[in-house]
C-alpha cells in the first residue's frame, strides 16, 4: 500500500471537519443550528462517507466543534456528536446515495430530538411528548438536508469526477 494513501484518507476527513465545522457556525450566526427545527447546511455533508468512509471521523470532530456552541452544554457535545458519528458509520456502509441519507435522519431524528426534549424538560412527565414534538421537527429538517442538498452533492461529486480523483470507493449500482 503507497504510504500517501493513509494521509489522503486523513486530509481528507480534515477537510470533512474544517466544512462541517464552518457550514455549522454559518447556520449558527443565522440562528438555525440548535434548535427544535435544526437547519444546518452541514448536514448535506453527512452522505459524504457513502463515498469516502474516513469522513465519518471528520464529520464527528466537526460536530464536536460546532457543539461546543450548543445551549444545551456537554449532553450535546457528547450525544449529539455521537449521533453523528454513529450516522457516518452506518453511511459508509449504504450501498445507493438513497440509502445513505437514511442513517443521518434516523439518528439525528432520535437522538438529537432527545437531546433538545431533555433540555426542554428534563426525565420528568413531559419528555415523551417533548421528545415525539422533536423527533418530527428534527428529523424533517435533517431529511430536507439528506435526501435533497446531500443526494445532490453526492451526485455532484460522482459526475464531476472528484469522487473518484479523490479516491472514492466504487459504490454499487442502484
Amino acid at each position: 500500500m503507497d504510504g500517501k494513501f493513509p494521509v489522503r484518507k486523513l486530509a481528507v476527513a480534515a477537510v470533512t471537519a474544517a466544512m462541517y465545522t464552518a457550514l455549522s457556525y454559518v447556520a449558527y450566526t443565522l440562528n438555525l443550528a440548535f434548535a427544535p427545527v435544526q437547519f444546518r447546511l452541514s448536514e448535506a455533508l453527512t452522505l459524504l462517507p457513502f463515498l469516502f468512509p474516513e469522513t465519518a471521523w471528520g464529520l464527528f470532530v466537526g460536530c464536536i466543534l460546532t457543539n461546543l456552541l450548543s445551549q444545551y452544554g456537554a449532553v450535546d457535545i457528547v450525544f449529539g456528536s455521537l449521533a453523528t458519528l454513529i450516522a457516518g458509520l452506518w453511511t459508509a456502509r449504504c450501498r445507493n446515495k438513497w440509502t445513505a441519507a437514511v442513517p443521518p435522519v434516523v439518528c439525528n431524528g432520535l437522538i438529537v430530538s432527545a437531546v433538545i426534549a431533555y433540555a426542554q424538560s428534563g426525565f420528568g412527565p413531559a419528555f415523551i411528548s417533548a421528545w415525539g414534538v422533536n423527533i418530527l421537527t428534527v428529523t424533517g429538517a435533517e431529511a430536507v438536508l439528506c435526501f435533497a442538498l446531500g443526494v445532490i452533492l453526492v451526485t455532484a461529486l460522482e459526475k464531476s469526477g472528484v469522487a473518484k480523483r479523490l479516491g472514492a470507493r466504487a459504490p454499487e449500482a442502484v
